[in-house]
């Protein structure tokens, strides 16, 4: 975060051009940095002592670390101190910066410095953003009168850097009272408390296929169905994480399916934090025991209809009934199935098509979602299991859903798998079953 909002001053301040910061950042977590740009930084050496030792490296055939020791300015200690630092992701820019715009590392300094204190953050906040802390940085950022709003912030930035990309940042939270989009998904947690979390944004700038498109492995040149989709399988995994973190405190939420919006108005009382994902700005809107309203229409995506039945190979290693409201969700499972040998013979959108695609094509497993419209995956089981006891059912959850996971273990499911998708867990579940 530290080089995005950096390297944004410098280039509000004509000090380097935007596509060069695009490139350091680009480049940046494969940069090794030199042990005289970290003992400069950590005041060990000055600048003229790494050029008389860089000097000396470049006539003998020794290491920095072992000239600068000889010439007794680093000890032993020091030195191994600087070389866990080589990855330090605000020394990695610092010496990209060097490289790329002629400046001195004191030059460096003293812009991080006039960095620190045009934004107004104190020595320990701007010591925070250069080291990339999240639980630092949050604070700074997200102050809310209401529960959760931090919380729910840091979890949506570490899955970010998880799964889209670590060149993003993110300004500070505005409470609000209503927002236009262009795009909008979001998901409902009830229970002991009312919470809406959503990403949104404004106009087609690209920060919501950003996500789409990182989250499902796939190129999107525009937001439809599948884009909406993704975001809202991003924002089921963020929940899920929150809700397993607030079941540990016997606080106990229920997870609804995420329903995406198109052109229209957010309302009521909210929070909106602008995050910035390789450029393109989207909003992460948070409400908590609030009067909130994502929209008036939700979209009603084709993406949920499902294909017929589908051919079985001669050879395969058993035929497989996937249910789940996500069509990248149902795409990640069938690909995984059918490379392994598996048949696919049906998919189905949600629990109550899913009873009705099992008693027709009778497989030899079923993958169900817990979480989906008309009917969840408890119910759909039920009904499986009175038309067939012997069937086989694996259970889709998303972390946070443990109470309805035990609920369906007891009820007869056989396994459970976990999203996101680990392809070797799925494997080895399935094999076993079958």
């Amino acid at each position: 975060m530290f080089a995005q909002l950096f390297g944004s001053y410098l280039i509000k301040n004509n000090v380097i051009k935007k596509e060069i910061v695009s490139q350091m950042i680009e480049k940046q977590l494969s940069v090794r940095v030199r042990l005289g740009t970290i003992a400069v930084s950590e005041g060990f050496m000055t600048e003229e002592q790494v050029e008389e030792v860089n000097h000396l490296q470049r006539m003998k055939d020794k290491r920095f670390g072992d000239i600068a020791i000889e010439k007794g300015y680093l000890t032993v200690e020091q030195t191994e101190q600087l070389l866990s630092k080589q990855g330090d992701s605000y020394l990695q820019f610092v010496q990209l910066l060097i490289e790329q715009s002629g400046l001195t590392q004191t030059d460096v300094g003293k812009l991080v410095q006039s960095f620190g204190k045009d934004m107004g953050f104190s020595k320990e906040e701007l010591e925070a953003i250069k080291s990339d802390d999240i639980d630092h940085l949050i604070p700074l950022y997200v102050i809310s009168s209401k529960p959760h709003i931090a919380e729910i912030t840091a979890l949506i930035a570490r899955n970010v850097i998880r799964f889209v990309t670590r060149d993003f940042y993110f300004d500070r939270a505005q409470r609000m009272k209503e927002f236009d989009y262009e795009h909008l998904s979001c998901q409902e947690l009830g229970g002991d408390s009312s919470i809406q979390v959503a990403i949104a944004e404004k106009t087609d700038e690209g920060g919501f296929l950003r996500i789409a498109g990182a989250f499902s492995h796939r190129e999107m040149d525009a937001v439809g169905a599948e884009a909406y989709d993704a975001v809202g399988e991003f924002i089921n995994v963020i929940d899920g994480l929150f809700v397993t973190n607030q079941s540990k405190n016997h606080v106990n939420l229920d997870m609804e399916p995420p329903v995406s919006y198109h052109r229209q108005k957010a309302t009521g009382d909210f929070y909106m934090i602008p995050f910035y994902i390789e450029g393109k700005e989207i909003a992460v809107i948070l409400s908590v025991n609030s009067d909130f309203s994502a929209g008036e229409t939700p979209e009603e995506l084709k993406v949920f209809s499902a294909p017929g039945v589908e051919p079985v190979p001669d050879q395969s290693k058993g035929r497989v009934l996937i249910v789940d409201d996500s069509m990248m969700s149902r795409m990640i499972l069938k690909n995984i199935l059918t490379k392994d040998g598996y048949a696919v013979v049906g998919e189905a959108p949600d629990g109550e098509e899913g009873v009705k695609r099992f008693e027709e094509l009778h497989p030899d497993l079923v993958t169900l979602d817990i979480t989906m419209p008309r009917m969840d995956g408890l119910e759909a089981l039920t009904h499986i299991l009175a038309s067939d006891p012997d069937a086989k059912v694996v259970m889709i959850t998303a972390a946070g859903q443990q109470d309805k996971l035990i609920q369906a273990l007891k009820t007869g499911a056989k396994r459970f798998i976990n999203k996101p998708f680990n392809e070797e867990e799925i494997l080895r579940n399935i094999e076993e079953i079958i």
